[in-house]
């Protein structure tokens, strides 16, 4: 995130959606907001994977239905290239299995379109500063799709998970704010802890749960109903 003089950490966003209205729409409104910069914008999947390399931001919003590559496309050729920047994915209710094949490329987040610009702030704030926002109970048909492919969600090289009596309780309560969307320094701030404390419990559950992040951990933890 760029320091503005004046205006402290300026989040740099990047917009990708082929409606022009939307992108006017999400235009006008992150202008109301003093820490927030929208530094390109694209209609399509080619464009994005450019725009995105180029501008180098802080956060990715993304559509999942573009031309020319959607978001599936997008963060898998950005995340292969090692430039794909914390995305959040915006979507309908009828995307719900693409959304989760997307966040399992790597995508940190989702939200409905019709979202108030308080939420979507937040949620933008929330990956910028390293936290993730994966619901997988945001409809039941998501629920479903996210059981029916509950091996999708243990890559080849992740360990196996032995189930939720390795985890101890502090590592689930953690484990449970991760997935709400918080990031190390607000969980430390609402479990009254150095925030060292932590990265510590967090590399732990990683470890035990056998992924190598936190969104994968997030995923295998709704797969196996600790959240």
């Amino acid at each position: 995130m760029a320091a503005d003089e004046g205006r402290g950490v300026v989040i740099r966003i990047v917009l990708a959606d082929d409606h022009t209205l939307v992108r006017q729409g999400i235009r006008s409104l992150l202008a109301l907001v003093a820490d927030i910069e929208l530094v390109g914008e694209a209609a399509d999947g080619d464009d994005t994977v450019r725009v995105v390399i180029e501008k180098r931001p802080d956060v990715l919003l993304l559509d999942l239905r573009m031309p020319q590559g959607g978001g599936l496309f997008v963060v898998r050729e950005l995340a292969a290239r090692g430039e794909l920047p914390p995305t959040l994915i915006l979507t309908t209710v009828e995307d719900d299995a693409a959304v989760l094949e997307v966040v399992r490329a790597g995508a940190r987040g989702f939200l409905l379109k019709d979202v108030t610009l308080e939420r979507l702030i937040g949620t933008v704030r929330i990956l910028a500063a390293g936290g993730t926002l994966i619901q997988p109970g945001l409809t039941a048909r998501a629920e479903r799709e996210l059981t029916r492919h509950r091996h999708d969600a243990v890559h080849e090289d992740d360990e196996p998970f032995d189930g939720p009596e390795s985890l101890t309780e502090r590592e689930l309560q953690i484990l449970r704010l991760l997935a709400s969307g918080y990031s190390n320094r607000e969980i430390a701030r609402a479990l009254v802890v150095v925030e060292g404390t932590v990265k510590n419990h967090v590399s732990s559950i990683l470890a035990k749960m056998g992924v190598r992040d936190r969104t994968r951990a997030v995923l295998k933890a709704a797969d196996r109903g600790l959240l």
